[in-house]
């Protein structure tokens, strides 16, 4: 199975937060399971953190690839399918790094570990 990590559950995994539920701590840690993390949600954290909306500890910028590797967690980078798929999405979700992950994950048949109850709008396999 092919996970794409939604960026506020992949901060929730390294933070080991209460939020995070119980069948996504599953998936994560399954090792059949490959994980996926796309430079969508790296540029989400990097403008969220930039315009203060998002606050990480202090060296945040090592802390995330060095997790990564640790994790096993594969990067998934933004290609042009990926941008044309959100041409045909409809209209559940306003977020365009939300919208992004969703066309992401349709073009490369992956499900999502989110809590966005938006995103379980789309024909897409959500877990949580």
């Amino acid at each position: 199975m092919k996970i794409l990590v939604d960026t506020h559950v992949l901060l929730w995994l390294f933070e080991d937060a209460p939020q995070l539920s119980s069948h996504a701590k599953e998936a994560f840690f399954d090792l059949d399971t490959k994980i996926y993390f796309s430079a969508a949600s790296y540029w989400e954290i990097c403008i969220k953190q930039s315009i203060g909306k998002l606050e990480l500890a202090t060296g945040w910028e090592v802390i995330i690839p060095r997790e990564l590797k640790r994790n096993h967690i594969q990067w998934l980078t933004i290609e042009p399918e990926h941008m044309q798929g959100i041409l045909t999405l409809p209209w559940h979700h306003r977020d365009p790094f939300d919208r992004l992950l969703i066309a992401q994950a349709m073009q490369e048949s992956m499900s999502v570990i989110t809590a966005d109850k938006q995103i379980a709008k789309y024909d897409i396999p959500i877990i949580w």
